[in-house]
């Protein structure tokens, strides 16, 4: 299934380290989905730092925040206490909201072939449909484009 602006967001349950949330529990708010590879890599670590920067601002304008990746919850707990993140992270271990969300893709890593998680967002207005989507981030001023996008919804 192909998700596309405009489209239903895919329901989810995940588990966090403040109990399950799922999609149904944001209704009638705005949502930051956004999909990373691993705990305490370079790349993951500053996108969580910085969505955990402007958690406030993202509060402010009736947004949450949600990262997801197929590690447990113990591991998002050390790797939030580590790195002092305030962003929430749902475990994803069997990847099915990430294949949900067409995250779960072919990477080429030094002509080895392999699947992986794609560094994605996705922007689910208040009606539970997506309203803006990011595919192969670069993390640099990401958070803050995701932001403007949320604050203009």
């Amino acid at each position: 299934m192909s998700i596309d602006i405009g489209s239903p967001a895919p329901a989810f349950t995940l588990e966090t380290a403040d109990g399950p949330v799922s999609l149904f529990g944001y209704a009638g708010k705005k949502l930051v989905l956004y999909f990373y590879p691993k705990d305490d890599t370079a790349g993951c670590t500053t996108e969580a730092i910085q969505f955990s920067g402007l958690l406030s601002q993202f509060a402010a304008a009736g947004t949450a925040v949600l990262g997801v990746s197929k590690d447990t919850v113990a591991k998002h707990r050390k790797f939030a206490a580590k790195h002092a993140l305030t962003v929430a992270l749902g475990s994803d271990p069997e990847g099915a909201v990430i294949e949900a969300y067409g995250s779960w893709v072919e990477k080429t890593l030094y002509g080895r072939k392999y699947m992986g998680i794609d560094r994605s967002t996705f922007l689910i207005g208040p009606d539970g449909r997506i309203s803006a989507i990011w595919r192969k981030v670069k993390v640099a001023g990401h958070a803050e484009a995701v932001l403007k996008a949320a604050q203009a919804l």
